[in-house]
């Protein structure tokens, strides 16, 4: 089984190396244009002057590497730091796409069906005989999977910071007793007939993909995608605290704006385990996308597994559809594929286009913060659209209801 589930590291890597052609050849059919980097520097004004300490974007295109762009605004911590794309940071619910790679390797191998109750592929007792979801409901966020993070957030009256400290930064949470926390409020819906972000369901795929491998989630991490695609700069750190080598320091927003900001950087991460708790850098998170996006010849998984992961459906919100562990926005020029992520102290934005020929990672080291959600999500449009045809407003922002491209706050329940 080892032989199955690893894949030759020079054969992977090398792969990456030659996506980009391959990557402009297949996909072709969004308009090229330079990123207009006058707009991606107003966004991350505004998520500066929204409260966070510091923000970049990282715009990478494999078709013309000359066009690559790096922007870093004010302050890596409250020392004064300079903000840096290079560093590692806490990725959040980006997360959830290695964790869905994970689940679509299995699935090729024969070892999971993802159109079967996921109780099957679990611990016994894991989840309640009666409940039917399945692997791809769960990848979907349509299974009617209870979200746990809603009991160990802040509560009614409670202060943000409170919670983070009493509940988050020092507790060790248990992968099943997560799992617990969902299951006692029992489905929310009759899974498959709607759309509800939950974090539980990530860490049901982890705790699955413990049990059918007999390996653990790190090293499952470890093994497929962080050694073979060679990302230096990216871990798996649960339950450690801390951020090792060069890091971004993340801060929290109190509730009460003229407090300061809480330093998030160390904590568990255990709260949300294998639906949020990687580090990475924004070169690494380059890579991954763009590996996982180029389907076999990247190495991470089959054409038919990324078809099937980017075949995507309605979320609620008009411009964002969500496939297998991957979410699509549209923007003017087209959609873009990726993901977000959201964790105390931290909010960054992955995406690229459906080839992987450009990619746009953008972070802001600050939470709970609507306005800075914004200020990032309004970076995306600048920077793989161009400058816009008009010399009208360039990109609304986000909840303006009559903009046609405006890019709404993702639905993660932390914002």
């Amino acid at each position: 089984m080892r032989r199955r589930l690893a894949r030759s590291a020079t054969t992977l890597a090398a792969s990456v190396a030659l996506m980009a052609g391959s990557a402009a050849g297949a996909a072709g059919e969004q308009k090229w244009t330079e990123p207009d980097m006058t707009g991606v520097r107003a966004a991350l004004l505004r998520v500066t002057e929204a409260g966070a300490p510091g923000a970049f974007a990282v715009i990478r295109d494999h078709r013309a590497p000359g066009v690559d762009r790096s922007l870093s605004i004010g302050d890596a911590d409250l020392a004064g730091t300079p903000m840096s794309g290079d560093a590692r940071f806490r990725v959040g619910s980006n997360t959830k796409m290695f964790t869905a790679v994970i689940v679509m390797r299995l699935a090729e191998q024969g070892l999971i069906d993802l159109d079967k109750p996921l109780r099957d592929y679990l611990p016994a007792g894991t989840l309640p005989e009666s409940w039917p979801i399945t692997a791809r409901q769960v990848l979907e966020h349509r299974a009617g999977v209870y979200d746990h993070i809603n009991d160990l957030l802040e509560r009614s009256g409670e202060e943000t910071t409170a919670a983070f400290e009493q509940r988050i930064r020092n507790t060790l949470y248990e992968p099943r007793d997560l799992v617990a926390l969902s299951v006692k409020h029992g489905l929310q819906y009759t899974p498959g007939t709607a759309y509800a972000y939950s974090n539980t369901g990530f860490v049901l795929l982890a705790l699955a993909a413990e049990h059918l491998t007999g390996h653990p989630y790190a090293e499952l991490l470890r093994r497929q995608i962080f050694e073979p695609l060679r990302l230096s700069t990216t871990s798996f750190t649960v339950p450690g605290m801390g951020i090792e080598g060069r890091h971004i320091s993340g801060y929290l927003t109190h509730d009460d704006r003229r407090a300061p900001l809480l330093d998030a950087t160390e904590q568990t991460a255990s709260w949300i385990w294998s639906a949020g708790g990687i580090v990475s850098s924004a070169r690494d998170l380059d890579r991954f996308l763009t590996a996982l996006l180029a389907g076999s010849a990247g190495g991470l998984v089959s054409d038919d597994s990324l078809r099937q992961m980017t075949t995507v459906l309605p979320t609620g919100t008009p411009t964002i559809a969500y496939g297998l562990g991957i979410r699509q926005i549209s923007l003017s020029c087209g959609t873009v594929l990726g993901h977000g992520g959201i964790v105390q102290g931290y909010q960054s934005q992955a995406f690229a286009l459906p080839g992987g020929e450009r990619t746009v990672v953008v972070f802001a080291n600050a939470s709970n913060n609507g306005a800075v959600t914004e200020g990032l999500m309004d970076a995306l449009e600048p920077a793989f659209c161009g400058k816009p045809p008009t010399a009208g407003p360039r990109h609304s922002r986000v909840g303006n209801p009559g903009d046609a491209y405006t890019i709404p706050a993702v639905e993660d329940t932390r914002i």
